[in-house]
């Protein structure tokens, strides 16, 4: 296992962060930049920004979000949505990310992975995965969960590891924002099976819910609901690590600037 992470996710709409059950009914519930030094004061190891709306008009609008965070935030920033070019990292990562989160375009055309991954490094390179059950298994949806792929989420996990993913960030749509527990049988048909790290997303609301991810094959949770209605602290994620004995990484900056 790798060292555990705990990660604020905020999911950006326009110009607030916005959150729903089963990624429907967006509610606002902040301002982005105010969030993200919240939680980095409190003790994120990192920040997960996901531009809800990009891939619906083809372009990520995070730059200036981006740039206004790194100037008063120093934990390690990933950003996703809407991604689908190395022109689109090259613009993200000068303007302040550390990584990179694919989806909707890597299922669309996967050689992207092999792709930024050669030009950029695997270590700035995050597959997102959302999954959802079936009766068979799990599908990977796109688009922020609103459609079908018809690819089999476990597999394509497989494969995006393989492809050049440095990590790979797992959300079971059945489960997020209703903070009653994740998909724990989908983390562990992934998490044993890949050499990447995985981050697993949806459903986390209380200690316990963290402890069983990290069993079942996590190396890292990012919690969105739970943090927002003050369900859960960093200070709660970082002790029952410690008493289960999970070993927990402190994080560096590490900003990335490339031309």
């Amino acid at each position: 296992m790798s060292l555990f992470r705990a990660i604020a996710r905020l999911d950006i709409k326009g110009s607030h962060v916005v959150k729903g059950i089963r990624f429907e009914g967006l509610r606002r519930v902040g301002e982005p930049a105010a969030l993200a030094e919240r939680y980095a004061e409190s003790g994120a190891d990192e920040l997960l920004y996901i531009d809800q709306v990009a891939s619906l008009y083809g372009r990520n609008q995070l730059e200036e979000l981006l740039e206004r965070t790194t100037e008063r935030v120093f934990i390690p920033v990933t950003v996703g949505g809407g991604i689908s070019s190395l022109a689109d990292v090259r613009r993200l990562l000068n303007a302040g990310a550390d990584k990179v989160a694919v989806n909707t375009a890597a299922i669309r055309r996967p050689d992207l992975i092999n792709e930024i991954a050669g030009r950029y490094g695997n270590q700035c390179l995050v597959v997102s995965i959302e999954a959802k059950r079936t009766v068979h298994g799990w599908e990977a949806y796109t688009d922020c969960g609103r459609e079908r792929s018809g690819v089999d989420a476990v597999a394509w996990a497989r494969r995006a590891a393989e492809s050049g993913a440095g990590e790979l960030l797992v959300t079971s749509i059945d489960q997020d924002g209703t903070m009653k527990g994740m998909d724990y049988e989908l983390i562990a048909q992934i998490g044993p099976r890949v050499d990447v790290p995985v981050v697993a997303a949806g459903g986390i609301g209380n200690r316990t819910h963290v402890v069983e991810a990290l069993r079942s094959g996590a190396d890292a949770i990012a919690v969105a609901s739970a943090l927002h209605y003050n369900r859960i602290t960093f200070e709660e994620l970082r002790n029952v690590t410690v008493e289960k004995q999970f070993p927990h990484e402190t994080s560096g900056t590490g900003r990335t600037r490339t031309a």
